[in-house]
């Protein structure tokens, strides 16, 4: 990638991940579900937050000729759609009103899309800064 993603796109993105990952977790803790079921849907969070950067950077690893092994592109894929599969049957036997479902599956999906689009963010600047001849931290 030569081209520097733009400001706004990189401030709508931070902002997305921050509202998703803030919003589902004060629904967390103001939900009245036991403290078992809140770590079930924390977990899911986290794991599909992994699972999403995992498959954008194995799929941006191939693209750019970075050694990717099928075995981690393949796991990185299956686990971001476990992490789905495991919210869905989640919500789908949970005690919550249709409107809280809804809740949760759309900061969990607005948060696992805003995720990809910062590592991808992240990635283009330290690929425009070599191409400028900046030096990056890592």
């Amino acid at each position: 990638m030569d081209q520097k993603p733009s400001n706004a796109f990189i401030g709508a993105s931070w902002a997305a991940l921050i509202i998703g990952f803030v919003s589902y977790n004060i629904g967390l803790w103001n939900a009245s579900m036991v403290l078992n079921e809140k770590g079930y849907y924390f977990t899911i969070l986290l794991f599909g937050l992994f699972a999403a950067v995992s498959v954008q950077k194995s799929v941006r690893d191939r693209l750019e000729g970075i050694p990717v092994t099928n075995i981690y592109y393949g796991l990185s894929w299956t686990c971001t759609l476990i992490s789905v599969l495991l919210l869905t049957v989640g919500l789908w036997n949970a005690t919550l009103t249709l409107s809280e479902k809804g809740f949760y599956a759309m900061s969990f999906l607005l948060t696992l899309f805003a995720a990809i689009a910062v590592q991808k963010n992240t990635r283009d600047l330290i690929n425009f800064d070599k191409l400028a001849g900046r030096s990056t931290v890592s």
